[in-house]
């Protein structure tokens, strides 16, 4: 994975989207069109904590997040998704 220079701030969390699939279960191809936005993604990079609350993810962590969470950003021409650590759903 490439070097992020940088940190998130205090509450965020900088993950990268496990990409979508690309065939159904009974081997269908999926067009890019149809492609559903993924929802699980692993944590690259984790701001501090915000004034009374803990940082309950770490680097590593695999994590799902809501559908429309987030903010898509592109460093170093790889695409992450920022997000606040309220927004991550579950950690796997």
């Amino acid at each position: 994975m490439a070097q992020i220079s940088g940190r998130p701030l205090a509450g965020k969390v900088l993950v990268k989207a496990k990409e979508a699939e690309t065939k159904t279960a009974g081997g269908i191809i999926i067009p890019d069109s149809a492609k559903e936005k993924p929802l699980q993604g692993e944590v690259v990079a984790v701001g501090g904590a915000k004034k009374d609350e803990i940082v309950e993810v770490k680097v590593g962590d695999n994590v799902l997040y809501g559908k429309y969470s987030g903010t898509e950003i592109n460093l170093n021409g790889v695409d992450y998704l920022l997000l606040n650590q309220s927004d991550i759903l579950f950690i796997l």
